[in-house]
């Protein structure tokens, strides 16, 4: 039998739609297995899809459940931001002063920062990249080796990005990536971007998401965590991500204490009912 649910979509990362990464936003999704959250997420065709459901923990102010058009993910940068935006502004109120967001991730507190939100990254194991994996990488984007000038696998746990940095966002933004190369692996490339819109360029490859993903809050907290630690970036920056894709992504970083917060603005593009 059909049901009737809530239904957004919110553009992340920016404050002009239609610049940042889509996220449909599936309210009260109580009643919806996970065969079907994942049926309706292949049909969005978006990079994420979210479903909002009752917490199941105290500490809780909702539960989401993130899905690729492939697989159900159990943490996300963008779906986290744009899930915390719809289910304000339908009307939820947080327990306490930051909102706790329940996930396959375990438990994440976001804030309001002014216009913005920001999650605190989550615990993340990073290590040095093989040299065996960084050859396979250099030939996937299409460059030498020697123009890699660092890389670390970024996150023990899916996604499981792994960080490229190079000389400057014009290397970031030449890059022609060979995605049937590429296979599993998922990649995120960042360059400083002296002159441009933002502190970094980065850019995000992975066939998960359907080759490039405009903006990509995940990513961005392992290249927080991973710059910040090597003394390559201050412990608050601005990335810019989406350029390649005629986007205006921009991710707001700040290390305070034991935290990583990745911020950004969204903007409501539709509301309405679904029909499932």
């Amino acid at each position: 039998m059909s049901r009737v649910f809530g239904f957004s979509q919110v553009d992340v990362f920016t404050a002009r739609a239609g610049y940042g990464n889509p996220l449909a936003v599936v309210h009260d999704a109580v009643g919806l297995d996970g065969a079907g959250m994942q049926h309706f997420a292949n049909w969005t065709n978006l990079s994420e899809t979210s479903f909002l459901l009752p917490p199941e923990v105290p500490e809780a102010d909702y539960k989401v459940r993130i899905f690729t058009p492939h697989s159900e993910l159990p943490f996300a940068g963008h779906p986290t931001l744009g899930s915390c935006y719809a289910w304000l502004a339908v009307g939820g109120v947080p327990k306490g002063e930051l909102i706790v967001q329940q996930c396959g991730a375990g438990l994440v507190r976001i804030k309001r920062d002014g216009t913005r939100l920001a999650f605190a990254a989550p615990d993340a194991v990073q290590s040095e990249v093989t040299p065996e994996a960084l050859a396979r990488i250099a030939a996937v984007l299409g460059v030498p080796e020697a123009e890699i000038l660092a890389a670390r696998q970024l996150s023990d746990r899916s996604p499981r990005w792994v960080g490229v940095l190079l000389k400057d966002r014009e290397a970031v933004l030449a890059l022609k990536p060979d995605f049937a190369a590429m296979g599993t692996l998922e990649i995120g490339v960042v360059a400083p971007a002296p002159g441009g819109p933002a502190d970094f360029e980065v850019r995000a490859f992975a066939n998960d998401v359907g080759g490039e993903d405009p903006v990509t809050g995940s990513l961005n907290a392992g290249l927080a965590r991973w710059l910040i630690q090597a003394g390559l970036a201050p412990a608050r920056y601005m990335a810019a991500q989406g350029a390649a894709l005629g986007r205006e992504g921009r991710v707001f970083v700040e290390h305070d204490g034991q935290d990583f917060w990745i911020g950004g603005q969204s903007v409501a593009v539709i509301s309405g009912a679904l029909t499932l």
